[in-house]
């Protein structure tokens, strides 16, 4: 696949950044969208830039002719406005993907799974989400696979947990646990303590959908893969590890989630954050053996390095 183009929608963010990262790494040619390609090109001058908006359908066919894949990594910020934005937006992917017959490649979630399906999933378990943005996700995917079934393009879906690492990450819980740019006074943590929690270190993330994009001959038309990257069964060992790479005793706090719900009503983004508490209240993990088996390992980087490197890029190691 060396020299091949990629298209990457949401290149600026941390998921579509660390997959155009790893396929420029492997000699892939990048071409990213974006509304600021300025801005844009000025931060990531590796890659082409092109300017467009993922909304608009002729924007995203006309970025991605020559493109043998087109990763799908946009989502509206800090959860604004889903239910206006996600379907249409993977409709007009799939429409630019159908006229080039690419792959798409589709960062999946955790909200596809209700909590009959915890606390650890595999690719073919049930998807019968209780949250509004579960059920957008899994008739994204949906869509994604009818696509597939009736030869209009095919799709790579890689599930992964929350997501951590260098890069500008909009909707990651991790900058929640640890506010950016500033000296760490204490670490927030969401979870209950004893209740496990998967995350994944977006390098391992994007290296992973390298390693499978390059044997794209050996999979199937429609492909999901879980990835466990950092997944632990009792979830504060997280917040544990963060205060051991600060080498402070911070102490690690709860997140007040009454005072979020007072002030949901006047905010979308905290009436959308607590739709998916449940997600911070009972184990969730992911079963990679799907993905091991093809691979032969997942990439994984040791949990304090990838949190050094995190915690310095956020500017949280004063």
């Amino acid at each position: 696949m060396a020299d091949d183009l990629v298209l990457v929608l949401g290149a600026t963010g941390g998921v579509g950044g660390a997959i155009a990262d790893a396929l420029h790494a492997r000699g892939w040619r990048v071409r990213a969208m974006g509304r600021d390609v300025k801005t844009a090109a000025m931060r990531h001058p590796r890659f082409s830039w092109v300017e467009g908006d993922a909304l608009n359908r002729a924007d995203v066919i006309s970025a991605a002719h020559g493109a043998k894949v087109i990763v799908h990594g946009v989502n509206p910020p800090r959860y604004r406005n889903w239910a206006g934005t996600v379907v249409p937006m993977i409709e007009n992917t799939i429409a630019a993907a159908r006229r080039e017959k690419a792959r798409i490649v589709f960062p999946g979630t955790l909200y596809n799974y209700g909590l009959e399906a915890f606390p650890i999933v595999a690719e073919d378990d049930p998807q019968r989400p209780h949250t509004r943005k579960g059920a957008l996700r899994v008739a994204m995917e949906r869509k994604l696979e009818e696509a597939a079934r009736s030869g209009a393009s095919t799709a790579l879906i890689v599930r992964a947990g929350d997501y951590f690492g260098p890069g500008k990450i909009t909707n990651s819980w991790f900058t929640e646990i640890v506010k950016p740019n500033k000296r760490v006074s204490a670490i927030t943590y969401p979870g209950l303590h004893d209740v496990g929690h998967a995350w994944a270190y977006l390098p391992d993330l994007g290296e992973t959908v390298a390693a499978l994009l390059a044997r794209e001959p050996e999979l199937a038309a429609f492909e999901r893969f879980h990835f466990a990257g950092h997944s632990f069964e009792r979830g504060i060992a997280f917040a544990e590890h963060i205060r051991t790479v600060l080498d402070r005793n911070v102490p690690i706090r709860p997140l007040p989630w009454l005072a979020l719900r007072a002030l949901a009503p006047f905010a979308e983004t905290l009436r959308e954050t607590l739709e998916m508490r449940y997600l911070w209240t009972n184990t969730l993990l992911l079963d990679n053996r799907k993905l091991t088996r093809f691979l032969g390992r997942e990439p994984h980087t040791p949990i304090a390095e990838a949190l050094r490197v995190t915690l310095a890029a956020q500017g949280s190691l004063m």
